[in-house]
């Protein structure tokens, strides 16, 4: 393989792409913010000067990118499936509308290319960690080409089915964390209230039934989890504004298809107060603000 082209190095690209340079592959990566690109340079990744010097003589392009308009702006606006030599497999990392994933792997087919949709599950510490989750869309025979590349960020290569399942399973996962995430704030801090310390009752909850993830990797509550968004001022990590983003993706899925999803409805409610507070750049454990402060 001679060199994968990595756009969008923000708190997800940046790890994800440091990792496929600590596994011995040649990554060049580039990004529309300049401290992100700083970053990366000063971990030994090479930076292009802009997106069309990026995918020269590259094998595979990744892109991981905030929301669907800026995945459209770069391969359609900015017609950057035109630019890309056949042979190269496009992976797009970003959580974006299913339909749109769906327009732009269409679009790179009628340009004789190969795409798939690989959004992730698990976090900025997963990204780091390279323990990421990728949940992926497209033919089997493109995800068996993606899985070695993919398997250097993470730990699980999901196939949901053809192109814009992967996103479809990415929204309804982050519906669902964004429901735990509120429930758990609001658990412990019913028993803070109640005389009981954050780490005994996270502990009891966490060896019980009512266990989960946000519970068990990334505990809302400050001091809990050192290592946890939570006991650095919650900063880093998932924002708020973006679990409102993805939150607004499945409220579109559900009125396209007719689902009910009061508590995704909840969720998506008290995630849009958060940012109303001006607390979207916090992580979206920052809910637990809403219970105790």
């Amino acid at each position: 393989m001679r060199k994968i082209g990595f756009i969008g190095l923000g708190n997800m690209g940046g790890p994800m792409a440091l990792n496929l340079v600590s596994s011995g592959l040649s990554v060049i990566g580039y990004d529309v913010d300049e401290k992100a690109n700083l970053l990366a340079k000063e971990n030994k990744i090479e930076i292009a000067i802009d997106i069309d010097s990026l995918v020269k003589d590259i094998d595979v392009l990744i892109t991981m990118l905030p929301a669907s308009e800026h995945v459209t702006g770069v391969y359609l606006e900015e017609k950057l499936l035109e630019k890309l030599d056949k042979s190269i497999l496009v992976i797009d990392c970003s959580t974006i509308a299913p339909e749109v994933s769906i327009k732009v792997a269409s679009a790179a087919k009628d340009a004789g290319l190969s795409m798939i949709d690989a959004p992730v599950s698990g976090g900025v510490a997963g990204a780091h960690a390279g323990t990421l989750t990728f949940i992926t869309g497209g033919s089997v025979e493109n995800i068996k080409r993606a899985t070695p590349v993919l398997e250097k960020m993470g730990q699980q290569v999901l196939h949901a089915g053809d192109n814009g399942s992967g996103q479809i399973a990415k929204i309804c996962n982050n519906m669902l964390l964004a429901i735990h995430m509120c429930g758990t704030a609001e658990a412990i801090a019913l028993g803070v209230k109640n005389g009981l310390e954050p780490s005994v009752i996270s502990e009891i909850m966490r060896n019980s039934s009512g266990n989960n993830w946000s519970l068990d990797k990334y505990n809302p509550f400050p001091g809990v989890m050192p290592d946890a968004p939570s006991s650095n001022e919650y900063k880093g990590g998932f924002l708020n504004k973006l679990m409102l983003k993805d939150l607004g993706l499945a409220a579109q899925l559900s009125d396209a298809s007719n689902a009910e999803t009061p508590m995704g409805d909840k969720a998506r409610e008290l995630y849009e107060e958060l940012s109303g507070q001006g607390l979207g750049n916090l992580d979206f454990s920052s809910i637990q603000k809403k219970y105790y402060s």
